[in-house]
């Protein structure tokens, strides 16, 4: 058997780095994780880190901004995952620049984990940030880097405990519930150790190379309404439907705020247009996480609602 890749997680201590970090120590890959100096004393990602050094992760300190910095560490591994905020996505050219100076990366995976920004329909704010992410795609294709891009759907952490309501939510709603258009297209919602687990999965698979990885397992391909049918099962209850029309939510998006537009706008993609769902997976371009990987356990949307009843 070859031997596992080394792993570097470039945004290691954000909401999905430290499971992507986790899930390849975990795995048995040689895992880097490259933080910033500043991190060690925040007293949240210092103990993160404290938890990966614990799990035999190796700290690299650097910064996405120090070109040397950025050479260094991927220098050290053979695989680069980008975990970084969808604020900063375009700054990945500077890890594109790293990459092609060590010369030494067999497979890059940026940070997508979320829709097919190549297969959307959004509105603003959420279409510049998905250009972006495709600008960021046909630059690692221009440069001829190995690539896996990864498509997660919605995070279960994110989206299920408020079920797909307006973030916020610590508990699925028990009287009434908001039903965005008429609650029919199909989202899909993973939990994150399962997203992480599957990503690792991929670094050193062949099938994988240059192509998209779709976590859609069938368990976890759900619409509102389904969504809310589940729940309402569990609690033994029929909530009351406020259905919200597609152009009171467009209205919606352009009158919040910062950052709340930008959630809405997703959520549009999501739960409006039907964007993670409205395709068909062909070989040519990608494959599906749960029959690439049969042997992961993944946690059911149903699974995972048992924990608010």
């Amino acid at each position: 058997m070859a031997e596992k890749s080394k792993i570097l997680v470039i945004g290691a201590t954000g909401y999905i780095g430290k499971f992507l970090v986790e899930a390849a120590a975990k795995l048995g890959h040689q895992t880097f994780a490259l933080v910033r100096e500043t991190a060690v004393s925040d007293p949240v990602k210092g103990k993160l880190i404290e938890s990966f050094k614990a799990s035999g992760v190796t700290i690299i300190h650097g910064d996405l901004h120090d070109h040397d910095s950025l050479v260094k560490a991927v220098k050290q591994v053979d695989v680069v995952i980008s975990a970084i905020a969808f604020q900063h996505v375009l700054d990945q050219s500077k890890i594109l620049d790293a990459i092609k100076e060590a010369g030494n990366v067999k497979r890059f995976i940026p940070s997508e984990f979320g829709n097919d920004v190549d297969r959307t329909h959004a509105v603003e704010p959420a279409k510049t940030n998905f250009a972006e992410k495709a600008k960021v795609r046909r630059a690692i294709e221009a440069h001829g880097i190995p690539y896996t891009y990864i498509f997660t759907g919605c995070f279960a952490g994110y989206f299920l405990p408020a079920l797909a309501q307006l973030p916020g939510g610590t508990a699925p709603p028990r009287e009434k519930v908001i039903i965005l258009g008429d609650g029919t297209p199909k989202a899909v919602f993973n939990c994150e150790q399962d997203i992480a687990t599957y990503t690792i999965k991929t670094v050193d698979d062949p099938r994988t190379v240059n192509k998209t990885l779709y976590i859609k397992p069938p368990h976890n391909v759900h619409s509102l309404n389904d969504l809310v049918a589940l729940w309402e099962k569990k609690i033994d209850k029929v909530l009351e439907k406020i259905h919200v029309s597609e152009e009171d939510v467009l209205k919606q998006i352009q009158e919040a705020p910062v950052p709340l537009n930008f959630i809405m706008s997703i959520r549009y993609s999501v739960f409006i247009t039907g964007d993670q769902t409205n395709f068909e997976i062909e070989p040519s371009f990608g494959h599906e996480a749960s029959q690439l990987y049969p042997d992961v356990k993944y946690t059911t949307v149903d699974e995972y609602l048992d924990q608010f009843v």
